[in-house]
């Protein structure tokens, strides 16, 4: 019998992550391609999901997550941002913020609906706008600043649009965007009438003198806005998927009417942890963030030395750098002779274009993660300056 799969499935393939870490596994490289720390967050956080798992927290949870959980996000968007939450109908726990992407298009987007999106864009945004039966409308972030152009952005609206997917601090530019572009967003919404769903994992991962402002606390955008963020970028703890989404009650309660059709519930005994890490742990982001600032320098200079182009992130785990002086076709071909040429693995920024060979656009552009302990990092740098690099 002959099997075709589903043709949602066209054009999508395996999540670079996923190509990126499995070769790394295979060369024995250095792994500076997928974001995930070396180190893990509080371990008071870890003590409290084993007390949890030995207490007898190991069936369902409820679906829109146990109230303990539920009422810590509420006091964290409360504490930071000053937005008041009912932790019953505006707070809904999901699994990892990828899930919460998932669920809010899935639940707001009909077919034929159009998405606009920040590109270069984290992978599984363009699968689930298709997944969701919706067109996506990419809005470029262009090297050397990725900055957001507000005409580009009313240019991308058109009669069909439904929802702006945005992303701030954004993966993977490292641009944390300004309150003046937060306000041409806001612009633009309420204009049109938009809903805006907005990835805020990397909320409190930002350097320098920057400043992380959530879209829902501008005028008019409360009522337009959900907001989806997570403990594991913030707290170390990225393999918990433990995240959560927050707005007014019908959107979150859209945007639940799919996710319980997709996990319905999970992490019972990690829910109480992140709890527990919001709200006895409120300084560890504060810290992380100073850490990653000072590996993100390290990085940076070292990729200079090695005779890359860094541009310097904003914020997130992520630095950037240019290739086009080496002599490569594309940033993918670098990526996959990275491992043999000086054993480290980088992720190729094409893969997050609708087209990469658009003017400021990235076919030329490589993505380092700097979540990494000091002494990998120099590690890395070690064999990038002892490699040739050009094609």
């Amino acid at each position: 019998m002959t099997y075709r799969r589903a043709r949602r499935l066209d054009g999508i393939g395996t999540t670079i992550f996923t190509e990126m870490s499995a070769l790394a596994i295979r060369t024995g490289a250095v792994n500076l391609g997928q974001g995930f720390p070396d180190r893990d967050g509080p371990p008071e956080v870890i003590a409290r999901a084993v007390a949890a798992l030995q207490g007898g927290a190991n069936q369902y949870a409820p679906g829109i997550g146990v109230p303990a959980l539920r009422q810590a996000i509420a006091r964290h968007q409360q504490r930071h941002y000053g937005i008041d939450l009912d932790p019953d109908s505006e707070v809904v726990v999901t699994t990892g913020c990828t899930e919460g992407i998932a669920a809010a298009l899935l639940g707001l987007v009909d077919p034929g609906d159009e998405v606009v999106v920040l590109e270069p864009y984290y992978d599984s945004y363009t699968a689930m706008i298709t997944f969701a039966g919706g067109v996506r409308r990419p809005v470029t972030l262009r090297a050397p600043g990725f900055r957001l152009d507000p005409d580009e952005l009313r240019a991308a609206v058109g009669p069909r649009t439904k929802l702006i997917l945005l992303n701030s601090p954004h993966n993977p530019t490292g641009t944390v965007l300004s309150r003046a572009e937060l306000e041409a967003v806001a612009a633009v919404a309420i204009e049109h009438d938009l809903v805006v769903v907005t990835d805020e994992v990397y909320e409190h991962l930002v350097f320098d003198d920057h400043e992380h402002v959530p879209l829902a606390t501008l005028p008019g955008m409360w009522e337009r806005t959900i907001t989806l963020s997570s403990a594991g970028k913030s707290y170390s703890f990225t393999g918990w998927k433990v995240g959560w989404a927050t707005g007014p009650a019908p959107l979150v309660g859209a945007l639940f009417a799919a996710k319980q059709w997709l996990t319905f519930t999970s992490g019972a005994p990690l829910q109480p942890a992140v709890a527990t890490a919001l709200d006895d742990c409120p300084d560890f982001p504060a810290e992380l963030s100073r850490s990653l600032q000072g590996r993100r320098d390290r990085l940076v200079a070292g990729l200079e030395t090695a005779g890359l182009t860094p541009y310097v992130p904003e914020g997130t785990y992520f630095a950037t750098t240019d290739i086009t002086g080496l002599g490569w076709a594309s940033s993918r071909d670098f990526c996959w002779a990275l491992p043999e040429r000086a054993g480290v693995v980088a992720v190729p920024m094409e893969v997050f274009y609708d087209d990469a060979d658009a003017p400021g656009a990235g076919r030329q552009l490589v993505r380092w993660a700097f979540c990494k302990e000091a002494d990998v990092i120099d590690e890395a740098l070690r064999r990038l300056a002892g490699a040739d690099l050009e094609a």
